[in-house]
């Protein structure tokens, strides 16, 4: 997605309020790439979760969706969190209720509750620790190999970490992000091929990482080969330190605005242009300068639910 042309007093403006109100813009790597231009750091879930615990600001704009918002208003309840538009939900975190959680819980009572960040607030306070897609696995290996694990709510990201960490005693729930779900192994072999000389990044929430697996430990030649599975940070990471001069990319398109920026001298291609999030593209600068200008639209959890939710979200940010 090109970035859009917004008049220059847009970007003032928003610059003046910011400065004004003692605010702080963050935004995720799937954000437009307009957005990520204005914003005071751009990172992962992670990332962004210890920015809004330890910034100063009074006022924290989001831009992300709106389970990031939440874990942000839990790490800094004397704080101001605002979500520029409140219909940037996660097809990922509307995959499991805290009601289906507490079910789940009791068919395997003294299993420990892993979710991953992309949960609403209600489900975290469920939940023992949280963990993003680049400390998942850390998060695993720092529980009791002799405990039993509910992981939710991705199935994908829960069969890489159960493969990396040889956890037997782990239960993974059924959800999906339904723009990762839609990266089929075609499309990865489609630009491989177009790009043979390309190294190939892939976000472990892909649900082709499982099936490419499995043709590649039957031997058989497929898209898989030499990849390297990756959280967005990790993708990040790796690229500026890679040799490599090329990159295919598997993951949300977003994020090829911020591979490029810090690699100006380096190619990306991703598998699929249709790899986009319509959650994460709702937010303009327009939404963005309205957001400072009339306090939109504020985000505050429940402190029964945040107090509850506050320890697992810790655990995230502490571990990895």
């Amino acid at each position: 997605m090109r970035a859009i042309q917004e008049p220059p007093e847009v970007i003032e403006e928003i610059a003046r309020l910011k400065k004004e109100r003692r605010a702080v813009i963050l935004a995720h790597s799937y954000e437009r790439p307009e957005i990520q231009d204005i914003a005071d750091f751009v990172g992962d879930s992670l990332g962004l979760s210890r920015q809004a615990a330890a910034t100063e600001a009074e006022v924290i704009v989001f831009c992300g969706v709106h389970f990031m918002a939440e874990t942000a208003s839990i790490l800094s309840p004397n704080k101001k969190v605002l979500l520029p538009d409140l219909d940037a939900g996660c097809s990922l975190a509307a995959t499991i209720t805290a009601e289906e959680l507490r079910a789940w819980k009791a068919q395997h009572p003294g299993a420990v509750v892993v979710s991953y960040v992309n949960t609403s607030a209600e489900v975290k306070a469920e939940t023992d620790y949280c963990c993003t897609s680049s400390n998942a696995v850390q998060v695993v290996n720092a529980i009791p190999a002799d405990r039993e694990i509910l992981f939710c709510p991705d199935m994908f990201l829960g069969q890489h970490v159960k493969r990396m960490t040889g956890r037997t005693n782990m239960r993974i729930w059924a959800g999906e992000c339904h723009v990762h779900a839609g990266i089929r192994p075609e499309h990865i072999q489609q630009q491989r091929d177009a790009h043979p000389g390309a190294e190939f990044l892939m976000h472990p929430e892909c649900g082709c990482v499982s099936s490419l697996l499995y043709l590649q430990g039957l031997g058989q030649t497929c898209a898989m080969d030499g990849a390297k599975i990756l959280s967005t940070e990790g993708m990040v990471r790796h690229a500026q330190q890679s040799p490599a001069r090329e990159f295919v990319v598997a993951t949300e398109t977003g994020i090829l605005h911020r591979l490029r920026k810090l690699n100006p001298g380096k190619s990306f291609h991703p598998v699929s242009e249709r790899a986009v999030c319509k959650f994460m593209k709702l937010i303009t600068l327009e939404k963005v300068l309205r957001s400072l200008r009339e306090d939109v639209f504020e985000i505050r959890v429940p402190p029964a639910i945040a107090e509850r939710a506050r320890l697992a979200i810790q655990r995230m940010v502490d571990i990895g």
